[in-house]
């Protein structure tokens, strides 16, 4: 895992996979799966990892966060930047920090607050939670009621957060009042497109973002690579095209449930056993399970034959 400092030019270099966490049966890492979709990940070009809501921090208990972050530093290798999540209330915000600082994390995602909340309460809790860790965090902003973009600024401006995981949901990606607020308010490489490939294009193409976060990069890490580097080249027409390649699984996540689909679909596809998902969440119903698996097999067989052509 990597240890050094994170800087903004290192953001857009690989695309931010948001995978799952493969759990046994008694709900504990299963670490030999957990292991086997970090190397798929890897071989297909993916250099950061960031475990937050698909990997279910938000239902973490305490008894296993530090074996959960103690794990992840060690099945890692040294060019791999691994973000966790912590939160999302302020009391495992505080107890986790010490132990994120610990095991050298260099950043570390604040999750979306939940509870009785004020825009200033949360900027005073990220203040806190990063002055009791060490690194600055990155917020994951995914509503319009968590934080102002005046905090947002204050943050970034005092170093305090390096990024935002921007992943709020509009119908139409290429206008949001505040995504533009706060490319506004501060530099848009602070930005971290958040929901997938979807609006990926839009987000970088409309707001001059340059890094974004997959769920499906868990699938099929080279054809999400190859988007990045389309877009980083300013190929549209190619990062579309390969983007359409995702949809089909993508739709079936919004769908269903974004979490639970794509949990299934490692395991649908023979990529990991993804095993049991941590509650207050659950498994997707077996009904889904067709739809999904074809999606998912799919997907990974284009991606496949993407590795092949690319290495011809």
């Amino acid at each position: 895992m990597q240890k050094s400092p994170v800087s903004l030019d290192q953001l857009p270099r690989s695309v931010l996979a948001v995978p799952p966490l493969c759990r046994c049966a008694d709900h504990s890492l299963d670490e030999t799966a957990n292991r086997a979709l970090i190397d798929h990940m890897t071989a297909g070009g993916v250099r950061t990892l960031m475990y937050g809501g698909n990997a279910n921090f938000y239902n973490l208990p305490t008894s296993h966060y530090r074996p959960t972050v103690t794990f992840l530093a060690d099945a890692t290798a040294e060019d791999v930047l691994v973000i966790p999540s912590a939160g999302p209330d302020y009391g495992h915000l505080m107890d986790q920090a010490p132990i994120l600082r610990e095991h050298g994390y260099p950043t570390a995602m604040v999750l979306p607050a939940s509870g009785p909340l004020s825009f200033d309460g949360v900027e005073r809790g990220v203040r806190d939670f990063v002055e009791a860790f060490g690194n600055p965090a990155i917020i994951y902003i995914k509503n319009e009621g968590m934080i102002a973009v005046e905090n947002v600024r204050r943050l970034i401006d005092d170093g305090v957060v390096i990024a935002i995981k921007y992943a709020v949901v509009r119908d139409n990606p290429a206008e949001d009042a505040l995504l533009r607020a706060l490319c506004d308010a501060v530099d848009p490489r602070h930005i971290i497109s958040g929901i997938g490939e979807r609006p990926v294009i839009d987000h970088f193409q409309t707001y001059g973002l340059s890094a974004f976060t997959s769920g499906s990069v868990s699938v099929a890490p080279r054809a999400s690579t190859e988007i990045l580097r389309a877009l980083t080249a300013g190929d549209v027409a190619r990062a579309s095209e390969l983007r359409a390649h995702f949809l089909p699984l993508e739709d079936l996540r919004d769908a269903i449930s974004p979490i639970q689909v794509i949990h299934a679909a490692v395991r649908l596809a023979g990529i990991a056993d993804s095993g049991e998902l941590m509650p207050l969440l659950s498994r997707m119903d077996t009904a889904h399970e067709a739809d999904v698996e074809a999606a998912a097999r799919t997907l990974l067989s284009f991606d496949q034959s993407l590795g092949q052509s690319l290495v011809a």
